[in-house]
């Protein structure tokens, strides 16, 4: 199946292709580091470190730029109430910000370009623009003329500008003396008293908001590139002010071929808000939680659907990690144990073959569904749903008595499916070292493991009575637990139903 990828811009899924073939030039919209980062930012690095992952499980070579807005008012702000320079402010935070994506294990980008660091390219950019005529030159700074390119206008929200013409534009741009028309933006701000300030043709100042990653994304990628990300509330007036500012500096069109957005993160049914006191940073989250049950529940969604949080999602997150990281383990301990030794050649899969052959076609199949599932735009949710089954057939058939030839192999092979799939692909695997140091608690199981056993025994005298009236009443019961029970020459064995 061919990779296909819902575009913003398009507003429908397309067929996944590139400028260059085999390369992609991915640029995300990153963090301003003016606090610690949050679920919000969590939901979104996540969703872009899954594409990055993928796209390269799926052999494209990708070059992945991620910006820091590292000058910005509330850096400025907080700045001058600590009574410190801005970058360290901004610095702190980028620390953190790189401290909870590492644990969240979110692989880093190629380029982490800065603000600070592009004001040439900034100012260069702007003045290309004043000599085309979409933009002027303010009391108070450089403004975006909308107006010079009006059919520009609402490419990715579908607005239409005559309905903004007599309105208010309060979210495309400020208020400020300088500014022509209330849809226009700022391109470069003349400095305040105390504000930080770079020299330019305009006056000391510092840059506008959306022309930093039109400067950025050229610097790196030129007039054109394949995917653009962020959240969705960047769609504007972010975005469309990029779009603005890099068509009509360049002359090219698209600037973006696939534009992507990953929804909003919701706590408990509403939108997370420091006002509403709902309000998680990533640090806080792992104060309970594991960061891969955190990126677990993250991933249980689809990367455009809004996510709600609660205690619900992450416990099941927990429990459902746990399954896998103990089906990981148990894989990893088999074969570490002979792991230099030679390993027999398994039957070859066949899905309506018996014992191995079927459990290892079993397992092929659900392997194509969850590749499947990741060229459907990235869906997650439902290659967890495969990864989910396959962690069951490989906890089974661990436990059902192989040979032990062919117990070794099947646990190299487990170990493979699991790291192509869970491990690479979604990034929910611990490394091998520590895996082998023992799976995660489940909590669930913990908490029924007393109930089920009893129930077991009770059923095995029922079934040495050949009293399988009351065996299946036993049976019937564990079902209501949630429990699933398989015969195996060593006995039972049971797992929790998801």
């Amino acid at each position: 199946m061919a990779l296909r990828v819902h575009d913003t811009r398009r507003r429908k899924k397309v067929d996944f292709t590139t400028l260059e073939p085999g390369k992609v030039r991915m640029y995300v919209c990153g963090i301003t580091p003016y606090s610690p980062s949050h679920l919000g930012h969590a939901r979104c690095y996540v969703s872009f470190d899954i594409i990055h992952r993928w796209l390269e499980a799926k052999g494209y070579d990708v070059t992945y730029v991620q910006n820091f807005t590292d000058v910005d008012d509330k850096i400025i702000n907080i700045a001058n109430e600590e009574g410190i320079d801005f970058t360290e402010v901004a610095e702190r935070n980028i620390e953190d910000y790189f401290s909870a994506m590492d644990a969240l294990n979110v692989l880093r980008a190629d380029h982490y370009p800065k603000v600070t660091e592009t004001i040439d390219g900034i100012i260069s950019m702007v003045e290309t623009l004043i000599e085309k005529e979409h933009a002027y030159i303010g009391d108070d700074g450089v403004y975006f003329h909308v107006e010079s390119a009006p059919e520009k206008y609402g490419l990715l929200t579908g607005q239409k500008i005559e309905a903004v013409r007599a309105g208010a534009g309060g979210r495309v741009g400020g208020t400020g003396s300088g500014k022509r028309d209330h849809k226009d933006f700022a391109l470069w701000k003349i400095a305040k008293p105390g504000e930080p300030q770079w020299d330019s043709p305009w006056g000391a100042g510092r840059p506008g908001w959306h022309i930093e990653c039109s400067a950025m994304s050229l610097q790196f990628f030129g007039e054109q590139f394949d995917i653009h990300g962020g959240g969705e509330d960047l769609q504007f007036p972010h975005h469309e002010a990029e779009i603005f500012q890099s068509e009509c500096c360049t002359g090219i069109s698209p600037l973006v071929h696939h534009w992507m957005h990953n929804g909003f993160v919701n706590v408990d049914g509403e939108k997370m808000s420091k006002s509403l006191g709902n309000f998680w940073t990533i640090t806080d989250a792992l104060q309970t939680f594991e960061p891969l049950v955190l990126r677990h529940a993250l991933l249980n969604a689809h990367y455009r659907n809004p996510i709600d949080f609660s205690e619900q999602l992450l416990e099941d997150g927990k429990r459902s990690q746990a399954r896998l990281e103990g089906a990981y383990h148990d894989a990893l301990t088999i074969w570490d144990e002979v792991k230099h030794n030679h390993i027999v050649k398994l039957p070859r899969p066949e899905l309506g073959g018996e014992g191995l052959a079927h459990t290892l076609g079993l397992l092929e199949k659900l392997g194509e569904e969850c590749a499947v599932a990741m060229d459907d735009d990235f869906n997650t949710r439902e290659a967890l749903a495969k990864i989910n089954a396959a962690i069951r057939e490989i906890s089974r058939t661990i436990q059902s008595g192989l040979q032990d030839d062919d117990r070794v192999a099947f646990g190299y092979y487990a170990v493979e499916w699991l790291e192509e799939f869970a491990g690479n692909a979604l990034g929910l695997l611990p490394n091998r070292e520590e895996a082998l140091m023992g799976p995660p608690d489940d909590p669930r199981r913990a908490e029924l493991a007393p109930k089920v056993g009893e129930l077991l025994i009770k059923r095995a005298v029922a079934r040495e009575a050949k009293d399988w009236s009351a065996a299946d009443a036993i049976r019937d019961e564990l079902a209501a637990l949630g429990v699933t029970v398989q015969d195996t020459a060593h006995g039972p064995v049971w797992e929790i139903i998801d």
